[in-house]
């Protein structure tokens, strides 16, 4: 899969964009604040629909605008041009200029593995953080997984507002909260079904990665869920159980929202024990495992970004994560140093390079 073309309209400090990518690799050099992120983050949106950099949706449109437009060429088994149009209040998709009225069925079209610094942090962020890249990911796999954990979320606002409603009123009929608990059950089934065969694939690949680049076996993946192991009938009971604890707090305290997996080398959690050089070598090989399983399960290479990786990690790791880039794999490198770029990669790339906006094709 590749970007070969990516036209941008009031996004983020870009006008007006139109910018020709090498179906191989792609380094985009320039200082912090210059725009050189924002051209990876623009291929990104189109893929996934929103920003990697904050929540809010519409802090991509240009200061004074009333709109952003990011348009791209792919080019995959056929050759498709794909759109995204945000505005501060809503969100419109197109594929060939017809209009997709689900985002549900536009993602999974354009398949994006993203590595920036702040996933060097993974091991040690929120549980939040680790759910958010799953789903992620699970979205680019399977449009039904997305519509899902959709309805789950649904599901799962409504049970927590009527909770606050028993506080309050104990004398409230069980009936709803029970046809909630169901719903919820039954779609957490669902879901759990879809991340615990993901960890499983991972795990088919990110030892060998991590062997690949320190010589060392050991590395594996913990799905930690309430939902491991247990029937349906066993969750019912336990969501009973946790209904008083639930209606004081006023929130579900059972449920695939609190899902979680560690990273284990040699029976110790890394989050713990492991050296920052180990935890960063198991992200490392977390990311490329991510390309192995697009490859083994939809047969197709992701496109590759690596965003200002390069001021993170030492030569030893940037070096790890080339071995593992092959000319099939489209890749976007930002950077503020050249110089950390190894020649064979340099000579083999197109490089922009960005001064306020402005970009420009250089030729070394």
């Amino acid at each position: 899969m590749k970007i070969l073309n990516l036209k941008l309209l009031n996004f983020r400090n870009y006008e007006k964009l139109d910018i020709d990518f090498n179906p191989s690799k792609n380094i985009i050099i320039g200082q912090n604040g210059m725009g050189k992120t924002n051209i990876v983050e623009a291929i990104y949106c189109l893929a996934l629909t929103k920003s990697f950099r904050g929540s809010r949706e519409d802090v991509v449109i240009r200061k004074n605008c009333d709109l952003a437009r990011v348009e791209g060429k792919i080019e995959d088994k056929y050759s498709n041009n794909y759109k995204v149009i945000i505005k501060s209040n809503e969100k419109k998709v197109k594929i060939n200029n017809n209009n997709v009225d689900r985002l549900t069925d536009y993602l999974s079209n354009i398949n994006i593995v993203l590595f920036t610094s702040e996933d060097l942090k993974l091991i040690k962020d929120t549980p939040n953080t680790r759910r958010k890249l799953i789903n992620i990911e699970l979205s680019q796999f399977s449009n039904d997984y997305l519509k899902i954990l959709t309805y789950y979320n649904k599901v799962l606002k409504q049970r927590n507002a009527f909770l606050k409603t028993l506080y309050v009123n104990g004398n409230a009929p069980l009936d709803y909260l029970n046809i909630l608990t169901d719903q919820l059950i039954e779609l957490g089934l669902k879901v759990h079904k879809f991340r615990s065969e993901f960890i499983d694939d991972l795990n088919k690949y990110i030892e060998n990665n991590y062997y690949k680049i320190t010589g060392h076996h050991g590395l594996k993946l913990v799905y930690k869920s309430d939902f491991n192991d247990k029937s349906k009938d066993n969750l019912i009971k336990t969501y009973k159980k946790e209904k008083d604890r639930d209606v004081i707090l006023g929130k579900t305290n059972v449920g695939i929202h609190r899902d979680d997996y560690e990273f284990i080398l040699d029976d110790n959690n890394l989050r713990d024990f492991g050296s920052e050089g180990e935890q960063k070598n198991a992200i490392i090989s977390l990311k490329m495992g991510e390309i192995d399983i697009f490859r083994d399960k939809k047969d197709v290479t992701p496109i590759l970004i690596l965003d200002d990786l390069f001021s993170e990690l030492d030569e030893e790791k940037i070096s790890n994560i080339l071995t593992f880039i092959n000319d099939d794999i489209q890749t976007f490198i930002t950077t503020t140093e050249l110089n950390k770029v190894g020649n064979i990669l340099k000579n083999n790339s197109k490089i922009f390079e960005v001064n306020d906006g402005i970009v420009t094709e250089r030729d070394d």
